[in-house]
């Protein structure tokens, strides 16, 4: 068996297992064998590839380039795992899919460097004997658009979910016609480097991705960029397929067409559940056909403390504790599982309701639960529970805002009008653990906090948690 074929063979081998990953991750329960099939399937992919470039007899200073790189990135990415705490999970991935996209880009430019720079040299000529001179061409200028869309997109998200620059949309005259511009340039732009591939086309199309990327993702508002970071992951994905035509890698064309299907499915799915278009997600156009709230009076808001909530959990017979980003931050999830179970084991039905889009990253609240070991099946989304809170004696709201805003059913001028939100307010009593009355990511304030029913306990929400625990702890068993 030559190498060329064992290394196809593994190839193959990567790929069942990435596709395992996938089936595995759709699950709590197989999240864990997911994963591992997801680090054995690029474990073969790396070994192969490796064994694949000292096969082909590639010099000594090519390989130690190879090793060096490897274990820089190796070595990087161990220390960021080690490091990264779950509440900056959401900005690491989208910083990780702009290394995608950029590393799409110079795939592009080296495939262009070395055959249509040098359309009388060797491999220019081969292509054009076999008729691909032009499918290469289109591979080129179509890989490096996809890719700099990805990497100044996703530096974009980036900087929005780590609050490096503010949330709210970026709102240009004539936004639509400016991105549909670019779209329109970059095809004539592309039929013209397939007839005439010159060095200022590519130039020009690098330049104008790179803008149209930056302003896709800026003129999406804060409270959607859990879309956007699902968007942007399904982008890099096509960005990786493009890289492996250009290198005739066809794990890398698989492995990008996984991530790419896998990421626009998850995002349509989540903007089925958020009552928006999938269209306007891929033009940028998310979350902003509404106008900007107007500043309402909504009167005054009441507070509670931790023994009041105490009182009101252990005479309750139902609870939802319904999460957001604000648990994640404060790291009260551990707290909020000893809550629950504290509470089941006198009596009161405990529940999690979770919106697709808690957190800032689709699936990190049922992420943060199952690290606290919150069991499966009292953790129900938004539409198994909805319909549940007007029947609920008590509601938690845990760092969340935005996605249990009244605002989106009631006021068509919010810029979250339209997007189904958990309906916390029909339950008898909620308790809303803020740090302050400031808005949320959105930018939008939300008229539960100043509804009769519903009363604030400030401050941070795992310290707010343990003096509800230690709370309770002092009261006698509700049964």
């Amino acid at each position: 068996m030559t190498i060329e074929t064992a290394a196809q063979a593994a190839y193959i081998v990567a790929a069942l297992l990435f596709i395992l990953a996938l089936a595995g991750l759709s699950k709590h329960e197989t999240a864990r064998f997911g994963n591992a099939f997801g680090i054995a399937g690029m474990t073969v992919a790396l070994a192969a590839t490796v064994a694949l470039a000292i096969g082909r007899e590639i010099d000594g200073t090519g390989i130690a380039l190879l090793v060096v790189a490897t274990l820089i990135g190796a070595a990087i990415g161990l220390y960021r795992a080690a490091k990264v705490e779950m509440t900056g999970m959401p900005e690491l991935i989208a910083l990780l899919h702009s290394f995608v996209g950029l590393a799409a880009v110079l795939v592009g430019w080296n495939g262009y460097l070395h055959v249509e720079a040098h359309l009388d040299g060797a491999e220019a000529a081969v292509l054009e004997s076999q008729g691909m001179l032009g499918i290469h061409s289109a591979e080129v200028f179509i890989g490096v658009f996809i890719g700099a869309v990805t990497f100044t997109g996703s530096i974009v998200a980036y900087l929005k979910l780590s609050a490096k620059i503010k949330s709210s949309p970026l709102m240009l005259p004539g936004k639509n016609v400016l991105n549909l511009g670019a779209l329109a340039v970059f095809a004539v732009l592309t039929a013209w480097f397939v007839i005439d591939p010159q060095l200022w086309l590519l130039i020009a199309v690098t330049a104008i991705a790179l803008l149209l990327g930056w302003h896709l993702v800026a003129s999406i508002g804060g409270g959607d960029m859990p879309v956007v970071v699902s968007m942007l992951n399904s982008y890099s994905g096509w960005a990786a397929a493009a890289a492996g035509f250009l290198l005739e890698n066809d794990l890398l064309i698989v492995t990008g067409a996984l991530v790419g299907s896998s990421g626009a499915y998850l995002s349509y799915i989540m903007c089925k559940a958020m009552n928006r278009s999938f269209i306007s997600v891929i033009a940028g156009g998310f979350g902003i056909e509404a106008g900007p709230a107007e500043d309402k009076e909504y009167g005054e808001h009441r507070e509670v403390n931790a023994e009041g909530v105490a009182e009101l959990l252990t005479g309750a017979d139902s609870v939802i504790i319904t999460p957001g980003y604000g648990m994640a931050v404060a790291q009260a999830q551990h707290g909020v599982a000893e809550l629950t179970r504290i509470l089941r084991e006198r009596g009161v039905d405990v529940r999690f309701g979770i919106h697709p889009v808690a957190g800032r990253l689709p699936g990190h609240m049922n992420v943060l639960l199952a690290e606290a070991r919150v069991p499966y099946d009292i953790v129900l989304e938004m539409d198994e529970i909805n319909d549940d809170f007007a029947g609920t004696a008590v509601v938690l709201v845990i760092g969340a805002n935005d996605t249990v805003n009244p605002a989106a059913l009631d006021d068509p001028s919010s810029p979250i009008a339209g997007m189904p939100v958990l309906k916390v307010w029909e339950a008898e009593q909620v308790i809303v653990f803020k740090r302050s009355m400031a808005s949320g990511y959105a930018g939008v304030q939300n008229p539960l906090f100043f509804k009769e029913n519903t009363a604030m306990l400030f401050g941070d929400a795992k310290d707010r948690v343990d003096d509800i625990l230690r709370a309770v702890a002092a009261l006698q068993p509700a049964r």
